[in-house]
């Protein structure tokens, strides 16, 4: 059994996907189509609890869920890819350190765009809710853009499992129109993930092309 995968286009298993093609493993794709809540099916929820994608099972069997243990499990398990540095490389610090905000920070304001009716008991509340966690995952944004400043990738020149994860969070909340203007190496990071030989069918796949230069 190879690796299989659970996800929809667009969603968290598009960075999985780009990395398990930059590891250059085989890998089953199963759709959970989000637009009809196939995530939240009794079926998909034996595997995650949660019912989120990704879930991607290890050829073992072993369930692996959320999007950022996923990608450095896959880096565990495959260090020849490259793909972190190694322990005690500062530049793995770096890496890990805005994985980290990315997971913790702007899923949330992701969650509470895609679904502001779940933060309130009042539908009246859910306008303003979207509105604000886009505003605040806007924020991170700006603070990742200023702080990390990828040049192109997010440890300079060397390519890194953070970079299709930033690349295909940046693509949520209408980042694809907001990017550009707001947060330039965000964007030119996109384009450089897009560019690559390995991960560019995938990302093509779920983004349909590259971002605009």
């Amino acid at each position: 059994m190879g690796y299989v995968l659970h996800g929809d286009r667009r969603s968290g298993s598009a960075a999985v996907e780009m990395v398990l093609a930059e590891i250059g493993a085989a890998v089953e794709l199963r759709p959970v189509p989000l637009d009809r809540d196939a995530q939240l099916a009794a079926e998909h929820r034996r595997l995650n609890p949660m019912g989120r994608v990704p879930v991607l099972l290890l050829p073992d069997g072993t369930v692996v869920t959320e999007s950022l243990a996923i990608l450095l499990a896959l880096c565990d398990r495959h260090p020849e890819a490259g793909l972190l540095p190694p322990a005690g490389d500062p530049s793995r610090a770096v890496a890990l350190r805005w994985m980290a905000l990315a997971a913790g920070e702007i899923y949330p304001c992701v969650t509470r765009a895609d679904y502001p009716e779940r933060f309130s008991a009042d539908p009246a509340h859910a306008p303003a809710i979207r509105t604000r966690a886009v505003e605040m995952g806007q924020e991170i944004w700006r603070i990742i853009e200023e702080s990390a400043a990828p040049s192109p990738f997010l440890l300079g020149a060397r390519f890194s499992v953070a970079d299709p994860y930033l690349a295909v969070l940046s693509r949520w909340m209408g980042g694809e129109a907001w990017m550009p203007a707001h947060c330039p190496r965000i964007e030119a990071l996109a384009r450089a993930v897009a560019a690559r030989p390995a991960s560019g069918p995938a990302w093509r796949r779920h983004f349909a092309d590259p971002p605009a230069p």
